[in-house]
């Protein structure tokens, strides 16, 4: 079945779905995006992922393409043509199509919108995480604001493709004082052997995880205590558990940072049941 991507006013088919080459998310990677889940045919978190859009919109100083009501209508529009029942769904706003230069163009100029979706295979995923996966660290190198979800993600690129040459699934980012920021395409997370779920507070220094924020959520409901906090690679490898948290990963334990092995190299029951309460906590439009 061919797939149906939305582009600046108008449905069409996948492999027809183009952007201007002078689009400034082209040449200087001026734009921000969202992914969220697709699950039921329904958009998991909706309203916090645009409420974080719009924080990055305000911080890029780019217009807000259109209502967030009819942001909706094209997501959902565009997760029904493509018969997504779970999976996920990518909105990209850039500033738009102007004579490049590095200055903002004129306030004339309309900012530019593509909607994909695409269908996961959830027994994959299922099975993914009741193994586990293997990450690797490395020495941060973003730009400081790091808590705009902008498209500039080379850096998050190369962080990935050297995670899988080592055989791992993600990268762990270690900031210049040693500290765990957080993944390549997630928020980091360890559990200590007393039961404590630890990750780094929501500062510049990381991205606001929508799904981190609603299991801070179902920590408190279920009682399992929460430190923010940085912590080391080395306490990491010596936690009880690990795992991280996405969009698309939902909550993915972690079995082994840098070839150690973490608790007894299986998923922890800690991790196991987040991942099992999330949905009964996530808001579906």
């Amino acid at each position: 079945m061919s797939r149906t991507a939305y582009v600046n006013g108008r449905y069409c088919d996948l492999r027809d779905a183009c952007v201007n080459v002078e689009d400034r998310g082209y040449q200087f990677a001026d734009g921000v995006y969202e992914v969220c889940e697709v699950r039921g045919a329904r958009l998991v978190d909706f309203p916090r992922h645009m409420v974080r859009l719009q924080r990055s919109l305000r911080e890029l100083q780019i217009d807000e393409p259109m209502p967030i009501t009819a942001l909706a209508i094209i997501m959902r529009e565009v997760v029904r043509r493509n018969r997504v029942t779970y999976g996920i769904v990518y909105l990209q706003v850039t500033r738009g199509v102007a004579r490049r230069d590095h200055a903002f163009p004129p306030s004339s100029v309309k900012p530019s919108v593509v909607v994909t979706a695409r269908a996961l295979d959830y027994e994959k995923k299922q099975q993914t995480a009741a193994t586990g996966i293997k990450v690797i660290t490395l020495a941060e190198n973003r730009w400081p604001r790091v808590d705009i979800k902008s498209v500039s993600l080379l850096p998050n690129v190369l962080a990935k493709q050297e995670a899988r040459e080592k055989g791992a699934y993600e990268a762990w980012y270690v900031d210049s004082d040693g500290f765990v920021t957080e993944g390549a395409s997630s928020n980091a997370w360890i559990v200590t052997k007393d039961g404590r779920a630890v990750t780094r507070s929501v500062d510049r220094g990381i991205l606001a995880g929508i799904t981190r924020a609603v299991l801070v959520e179902v920590m408190g409901a279920v009682q399992i205590r929460l430190e923010e906090r940085p912590f080391t690679p080395a306490e990491a490898r010596e936690a009880a558990e690990a795992f991280v948290t996405s969009a698309s990963q939902i909550v993915m334990p972690v079995v082994a940072i840098d070839g150690q092995v973490v608790g007894n190299g299986q998923p922890g029951g800690i991790t196991r049941q987040l991942r099992e309460e999330f949905h009964r906590f996530s808001a579906f439009s």
